[in-house]
């Protein structure tokens, strides 16, 4: 990983602002999650504007020539159509050769772990030197407006990684689970195929919030443990644990199970809220913007649709964190 960056919408919506909710609620809602202010995209405003723009940011960053960069990896939940996929746009917008491979992944909050275990694996397998992963979605899109149980969580936010191939790279090791029986945990059933329905509320975001939260509660902490055996890595050798920014009680449980000093779990949804796939490099140009990760062991972790949880451990031997910006 040579360089993260993250872009957000202008618009800020706190959750102190809510009519649905007494102030009362409103207290206890923002104490309970974590979260006080979510950026919300326009109406024009989709996933792949906010990572085009977060593209932008690691090619001038990194002084890297588009025609240079061999694929390009785009995560999202929320695109512009359901065909054709939005890499081949983003391929054409940021300029690229068409010699780049251009990639779709339909996953949620595992999103950009599993973003990265694939861009590893492309790098691996071709020795393509320079590569883009975009991972981002407009969730709010989805969520009915005055919904109490999802309008205070869901943001929107768009991000980039550039990755390079180097055969002197230590491992990235990933541990990736899948338990597929509970899919319909957090789902949009109509507006596709399976249910082609014109039913507006159920083309909308749906979850079962305590199922939801058991899962995260139970099965997250010995997911992270089981990685950290495989790679044969010792906790105190983890520089930062990042998570999927689902609430702050949630991430609370999964520090005090693993026993994770609060000092090495970054967060960043009191600002941003939860933005789905791209919480996780959100949470790291939030908190590092502006800094060079030198040598760093960093074990990043996603959970949620699918439902699905992917974690990886990465030795970041020179990564640059780009601050956050808006559009």
């Amino acid at each position: 990983m040579r360089a993260v960056a993250a872009v957000v919408p202008r618009r800020q919506v706190s959750n102190y602002s809510l009519a649905a909710f007494s102030e009362d609620e409103k207290n206890k809602l923002v104490s309970t999650l974590g979260i006080e202010n979510r950026r919300v995209a326009e109406p024009a405003q989709c996933a792949s504007d906010l990572c085009y723009a977060a593209a932008k940011k690691v090619i001038a960053r990194l002084n890297w020539k588009p025609e240079e960069i061999e694929a390009l990896f785009f995560v999202t939940q929320t695109p512009d159509h359901i065909l054709p996929g939005n890499s081949t746009q983003l391929q054409h917008r940021l300029g690229l050769s068409e010699q780049c491979a251009a990639f779709d992944i339909n996953q949620g909050c595992a999103g950009y772990v599993y973003g990265l275990s694939m861009a590893a694996s492309f790098i691996s397998a071709t020795k393509a030197k320079k590569v883009l992963l975009l991972v981002g979605d407009t969730i709010t899109k989805l969520v009915s407006p005055g919904d109490k149980s999802l309008e205070p969580i869901f943001a929107d936010a768009g991000t980039a990684t550039a990755l390079v191939y180097n055969d002197e790279a230590d491992q990235m090791h990933f541990n990736l689970e899948t338990i597929g029986r509970e899919y319909e945990a957090i789902i949009v059933k109509e507006g596709a195929s399976r249910y082609p329905g014109i039913n507006a509320d159920a083309a909308r975001l749906s979850m079962k919030g305590l199922d939801v939260f058991n899962f995260s509660i139970q099965r997250v902490a010995p997911h992270a443990e089981a990685l950290l055996q495989k790679a044969s890595c010792d906790k105190q050798q983890v520089d930062a644990f990042v998570f999927h920014q689902a609430n702050k009680l949630i991430l609370e449980s999964i520090g005090k199970k693993m026993n994770i000093s609060p000092d090495k779990m970054p967060m960043s949804l009191q600002h941003y809220g939860n933005t789905n796939g791209a919480t996780i490099p959100l949470t790291l140009a939030h908190n590092f913007g502006g800094q060079v990760f030198k040598d760093k062991n960093v074990l990043m972790c996603g959970f949620g649709v699918g439902l699905s949880i992917a974690s990886c451990l990465v030795r970041m031997k020179e990564t640059i964190f780009e601050p956050v910006t808006e559009i």
